[in-house]
């Protein structure tokens, strides 16, 4: 299709098929449909994946791009490729999840949270695992929201290995305009705008220069960090030294020399502020929130931005986040808007945004429009305008 919906050329069911009996006979499992502007126009995706099934059989995995990615044809063709070469896999791990709930005697239906923020049922999950991706770091993120009672700030989320920073913009996280790539290769699918630096609790210290990671010993922290009769100094030690937190034996950092020790620590300070100045988008004051296990690596005073916040239980935001994760529904698409017409189209997008929260499992009352992007795309005819809005609310613990 072109960019307003008008065909380019038809579908060819018999080649469809033909290309559908050949996977068959390869034993192909899990199949990729993409199409040109089908986030405008899906009818094409849809009935080759209606034929496709025809011939592979009920059980065959197919991923439809206009349901994964957004407007751009390659990009959004690649992540409807990982999206496909993921479906077993989530599969397998979904199965796994339930069998273990459910031995615990746990009845309740089970959701799994998605990178912006919202919750998907398991069958979700099995369908779109692409949705997952960074999902870890957007619940920290809404976590630090609800803990701190700020809407709009930073999130400084440190872990074993990593400081993950990202903004939040009223309640979630800012969400990349840029092209994601996963290994490599350019997808379009939503992602937090997250900027990690190789700084966590494991991360190892150099003893001669007080730089710290990106090298980690990650999960062994507990057994070669210092203070755990390890013999690799970990940015942990050096926050056991300087009395910041309580772990494992504080005699064996002792010997560590105070300036070093403050050294380190002022370099990481130095460096966690110049990636949130890179990340805000003006010169405005703007809070930090710290959350995290690793975040006692931080100081109370961060350079440029002033006091950082530590809300109540901020080691476990993460998990706080996953628990208040709401559902949403989103809608990208272009549209021609003719004269006289800007104010309805936008609100039937609107409806349509909410329309797909409820259906998604949200408590009607509660859902609202948290995003709405319009931009105008010069060098097509008919007005062409690209809408964006994104709808939210309360999962319906009734439905």
């Amino acid at each position: 299709y072109e960019f307003d919906g008008r065909p380019i050329s038809p579908l060819d069911p018999e080649e469809i098929r033909a290309h559908a009996e050949d996977m068959k006979a390869h034993g192909i499992r899990s199949v990729a449909i993409s199409s040109v502007f089908s986030p405008v126009n899906h009818d094409l995706e849809v009935q080759a994946a209606e034929i496709v099934a025809s011939v592979l059989g009920d059980d065959a995995a197919i991923s439809l791009s206009h349901e994964i990615g957004r407007i751009g044809l390659l990009e959004r063709e690649n992540a409807t490729i990982i999206n496909a070469a993921l479906r077993e896999l989530a599969s397998e791990i979904v199965d796994g999840l339930t069998s273990a709930v459910r031995a615990q005697g746990i009845e309740a239906p089970i959701f799994l949270s998605q990178n912006d923020g919202t919750l998907m049922d398991e069958e979700y999950a099995r369908r779109y695992p692409v949705a997952t991706f960074a999902s870890g770091p957007t619940n920290s993120m809404r976590g630090a929201a609800a803990t701190s009672g700020l809407d709009d700030c930073a999130v400084i989320d440190v872990g074993g290995t990593t400081a993950d920073i990202g903004l939040l913009i009223n309640g979630f996280p800012r969400e990349t305009a840029n092209e994601v790539k996963v290994a490599g290769i350019r997808t379009n699918f939503r992602m937090p705008d997250v900027l990690s630096l190789g700084i966590g609790g494991g991360s190892i210290v150099d003893e001669e220069t007080a730089e710290v990671g990106p090298a980690s010993v990650g999960y062994r922290l507990t057994t070669e960090a210092l203070v755990f009769g390890g013999s690799t100094l970990t940015a942990t030690d050096i926050a056991v030294a300087a009395g910041r937190a309580q772990v494992g034996d504080a005699s064996r950092v002792a010997h560590l020399d105070p300036v070093f020790v403050q050294r380190v620590l002022a370099r990481i300070a130095e460096r966690v502020s110049e990636a949130v100045d890179r990340m805000r988008t003006s010169p405005e004051p703007i809070a930090v929130v710290a959350v995290g296990g690793g975040s006692i690596l931080l100081p109370d005073e961060l350079p440029l931005f002033g006091t950082v916040h530590r809300p109540e239980n901020y080691a476990v935001a993460n998990a706080i986040g996953a628990s208040i994760a709401q559902v949403g529904g989103e809608i990208d698409k272009v549209y021609a808007i003719e004269p006289g017409r800007r104010d309805e189209t936008i609100a039937e997008v609107r409806a349509e945004a909410v329309d797909k929260a409820i259906a998604a499992g949200a408590k009607p009352s509660t859902v609202s429009i948290i995003d709405f992007d319009e931009v105008p795309i010069p060098y097509l005819p008919g007005n062409a305008t690209r809408i964006r809005v994104k709808a939210v609310g309360d999962l319906d613990m009734g439905a």
